[in-house]
């Protein structure tokens, strides 16, 4: 496996991402990921600890680079509870659950975060409050997104031989045929 190349892959989306969607700091963003995608397996059969840990490193120095929070999305095994920093849990109000991801039940990018996070938690759901997210590997980020999701098509559409998929939000259009709808706070 090409480490070096998903993790170019990887940046190159998340800087594509960040170009596109107008997140402000401290706004949560998901990835979702399957390491056995990304190696060429069917999702959930060949979970890789070095993959994990070639995408993380790529993925939390953009994160933090950019003042964002990350909420990593377990495995359905974990019915896709997500690790996030301590910090967001407090911020966001979450509920914490008590289980540790590991390679085979949460996934291996899920037990990275546990070992990269400063104070990792678990919890049961961030309450559709994420302004965007990274799905690697079609591990179903939806749930966590706020409303109004808007797909990114992008110009590199895998990560290794994982199909990637990304969107962030916008507020919601109300009004109808009389209002008005101006650039606010960023959008």
């Amino acid at each position: 496996m090409d480490y070096t190349g998903i993790s170019e892959q990887v940046h190159s989306a998340l800087i594509e991402l960040f170009s596109i969607a107008s997140l402000k700091p401290g706004e949560l963003i998901v990835v979702g990921c399957s390491t056995s995608a990304v190696a060429g397996f069917d999702i959930g059969s060949q979970s890789d600890e070095h993959i994990a840990s070639a995408l993380m490193d790529t993925i939390l120095a953009e994160i933090k680079a950019n003042g964002l929070m990350l909420a990593v999305q377990c495995c359905e095994h974990l019915n896709r509870a997500l690790v996030v920093e301590r910090q967001a849990f407090i911020q966001y109000g979450l509920t914490q659950v008590w289980v540790k991801p590991w390679l085979h039940a949460g996934g291996a990018f899920a037990a990275c975060a546990i070992e990269r996070f400063e104070a990792p938690v678990v919890v049961e759901d961030i309450r559709a409050c994420a302004a965007a997210g990274l799905d690697i590997g079609g591990t179903f980020i939806g749930m966590h997104l706020r409303p109004v999701v808007v797909p990114l098509h992008t110009r590199g559409r895998k990560i290794g031989e994982a199909n990637l998929t990304m969107a962030y939000t916008r507020p919601k259009y109300i009004g109808g045929p009389r209002a008005q709808y101006e650039q606010l706070n960023g959008y």
